[in-house]
């Protein structure tokens, strides 16, 4: 629930920062790219210090050397907060989280339903609609670059195209 909540905290503080006075913050994305950046961080983090035991358990035991796997996906997650940052980098970023996210989704599931971990907001539903909430965030950072980059590619060689029998 933490992630979730620093998720959505960050990005109204980073929208609000953006209304009030720092114009540069103001696009909704960018403040999403912010509160996308302090959550991988925040769990970032804890791959290494405070729940790393919780984070090996969480593997599920069909998966190899659950250290290895915490310890990777822990350095993917603080470089995709490095990577969301960057405006250049923020829909590669968010892309690579995304997928991230789907591929670590069994740990959340294993952890459910093995009750390794306890409380409502834990159980495998709240946690599946959380895991919603932080997939869309991320595709909403990435689809959008991809797609208008799509566009252009197809508007240029539209252009291109238009150019070539012109000066036939």
């Amino acid at each position: 629930m933490e992630p979730l909540i620093v998720l959505v905290v960050v990005t109204l503080a980073v929208r609000a920062a953006g209304m009030a006075r720092f114009s540069r913050l103001r696009p909704w994305r960018i403040a999403l790219r912010g509160g996308l950046a302090a959550m991988f961080f925040m769990t970032g983090v804890v791959h290494f210090v405070g729940m790393r035991a919780e984070m090996i358990e969480m593997v599920p035991p069909a998966l190899p050397a659950p250290e290895l796997l915490v310890t990777v996906t822990g350095v993917l997650e603080l470089l995709g907060t490095l990577g969301l940052l960057w405006s250049r980098t923020a829909p590669w970023a968010a892309g690579g989280l995304a997928l991230m996210l789907v591929a670590m989704f069994s740990a959340n599931v294993y952890a459910a339903v093995s009750g390794l971990t306890s409380g409502p907001m834990e159980a495998l539903l709240p946690r599946t609609l959380i895991q919603i909430v932080f997939l869309a965030a991320t595709l909403a950072v990435a689809v959008p670059h991809f797609r208008d980059r799509r566009r252009i590619g197809r508007d240029a060689g539209r252009r291109s195209s238009e150019e070539v029998i012109v000066n036939s």
